[in-house]
């Protein structure tokens, strides 16, 4: 893999494997009455996507500046260890930032590729069956660009962080079937998409612009599935069962938060460990983003369920408490239609460079007829 002589990297010698957990569940109940479980399905099979041809992997991406973000919005602008860095060091760190947040995207949907998988095997109803069956195929497609995005745009890749393998262990190594679901669906998927939607947001550059886009797409959908499976499920279970999940909810978002904190970063390029981890957990560009990053996870969680007291009193101390009254799927819908808007975009661009090359060429014919 290309990048700098001590550039951070996987290591594919060394899998991560553990015994699954749980069962595998046959169902011959075939009638379902879950429309809104059918109707999902059915918009996952029509809204399939090639990430060869969707995407135009021609343009070009500079590893020293892949999402064109303004100095300021940075997340260690402002710090002393800033301040210290040359132009060239700067540059680096941009890329080191990129790479480890795209890397960690990539190990994620892998994660989501195998959490999906176990969901077909071990859910109870065959509507869920058919729906994470077409998650299945959408996570090894953003598995599949985020690995070419990186590989070949960025140069440069971060090993999973400690924080999202552990999150990932515990959700697939529990025996009861939701618990993929929540820690997937929920957490997981929750706060990439509101990630996704950050960068989105910012970037000026194409490329990965239409990455973040499209990938956006298909998350709506599977953070909608996993709301709307887990919550007919969680108002059955016993007080006793709920707290079990709330407890794995707070948990899981406290390692969401800390992951967040870059520490593979700053290690790898030798900066002070503890002024940057002090910075990025007061810093105010910090504390704004990680607000944001739970817009999709807190108003998921009550809509579930899952909203006692132990899980009211952490997303207080995490300062995201409001974000419990966004409307999910008003936000569900703008990312959505933001793809959609980015295809009409896209098209109506190829349709005017078509009539301009088409113009040139009339162009050039007319002049070799009047010689």
């Amino acid at each position: 893999m290309s990048g700098t002589a001590d550039s951070p990297h996987v290591d594919t010698s060394a899998a991560w494997s553990f015994p699954m957990q749980g069962r595998n569940t046959f169902t011959w109940e075939y009638d379902s009455e879950r429309e809104r479980l059918l109707n999902l399905y059915q918009k996952g099979k029509d809204k399939q996507w090639d990430s060869t041809k969707r995407i135009d992997w021609s343009l070009d991406v500079d590893p020293y500046d892949v999402l064109g973000t303004p100095e300021n919005t940075l997340a260690l602008y402002g710090s002393r260890q800033y301040a210290r860095l040359n132009h060239r060091e700067k540059q680096e760190l941009r890329q080191h930032m990129a790479a480890w947040e795209f890397s960690q995207f990539l190990h994620g949907e892998q994660g989501a590729m195998i959490c999906s998988a176990r969901i077909v095997e071990s859910v109870p109803d065959i509507d869920s069956k058919f729906y994470a069956a077409t998650q299945v195929m959408d996570e090894a497609r953003h598995a599949e660009l985020f690995a070419r995005f990186v590989h070949d745009k960025i140069e440069l890749s971060y090993p999973i962080s400690p924080h999202l393998k552990s999150l990932l262990g515990q959700a697939l190594n529990d025996s009861r079937w939701d618990m993929p679901y929540l820690g997937m669906q929920v957490l997981i998927e929750g706060l990439a998409l509101a990630a996704f939607g950050i960068l989105r947001d910012r970037t000026d550059k194409p490329l990965p612009k239409q990455i973040l886009s499209y990938v956006m797409q298909d998350e709506a959908r599977h953070v909608a599935f996993g709301r709307l499976a887990l919550r007919d499920y969680y108002a059955e279970l016993t007080s006793r069962e709920v707290a079990e999940r709330e407890d794995f909810v707070v948990e899981g978002c406290y390692l969401m938060r800390d992951r967040l904190r870059m520490q593979e970063v700053w290690e790898t390029l030798d900066f002070d460990i503890k002024e940057c981890m002090e910075y990025m957990n007061r810093g105010p560009r910090m504390r704004a983003f990680r607000s944001r990053l739970f817009t999709r996870i807190v108003p998921c969680v009550k809509d579930i369920g899952l909203w006692g007291p132990k899980v009211q009193q952490a997303y207080a101390d995490m300062g995201v408490l409001e974000m419990a009254d966004r409307d999910l799927l008003k936000l569900m819908a703008a990312d959505e239609a933001q793809a959609e808007a980015l295809d009409v975009e896209r098209g109506e661009l190829r349709a005017r460079t078509r009539e301009v090359d088409h113009a040139i060429a009339e162009g050039r014919l007319n002049t070799n007829d009047a010689r």
